[in-house]
């Protein structure tokens, strides 16, 4: 005779996908918050540098004579981190999925 054995659902197999949204939202909010200060501190150079990052794109004609706001950039650093949440727990999903 043979027996049958049913392997008990692992309860935390979410948890690997949960951890890689996480992880990637913390990283976005970060290099977010560094760029952010990067530019606060010298916006001339860091233009510069967006323009010769995107093959002498210029990006000149969209700045504007607005000052920092501290809403606005929350507001970017929340969407962001969010998104990269999902975006980071879907590929977490997939990668395990796919056996890696």
């Amino acid at each position: 005779m043979s027996t049958l054995e049913i392997a008990p659902r692992n309860q935390d197999s979410a948890r690997p996908a949960l951890h890689t949204g996480i992880s990637l939202a913390i990283t976005v909010a970060l290099f977010y918050a560094l760029c952010t200060l990067v530019w606060l501190a010298a916006p001339g150079p860091f233009l510069e540098f967006m323009n010769s990052l995107f093959h002498g794109m210029n990006f000149s004609p969209l700045l504007r004579s607005a000052s920092f706001s501290w809403g606005s950039f929350l507001e970017a650093l929340l969407v962001m981190s969010v998104w990269s949440f999902f975006a980071g727990t879907f590929f977490g999903w997939v990668r395990q999925r796919l056996g890696a």
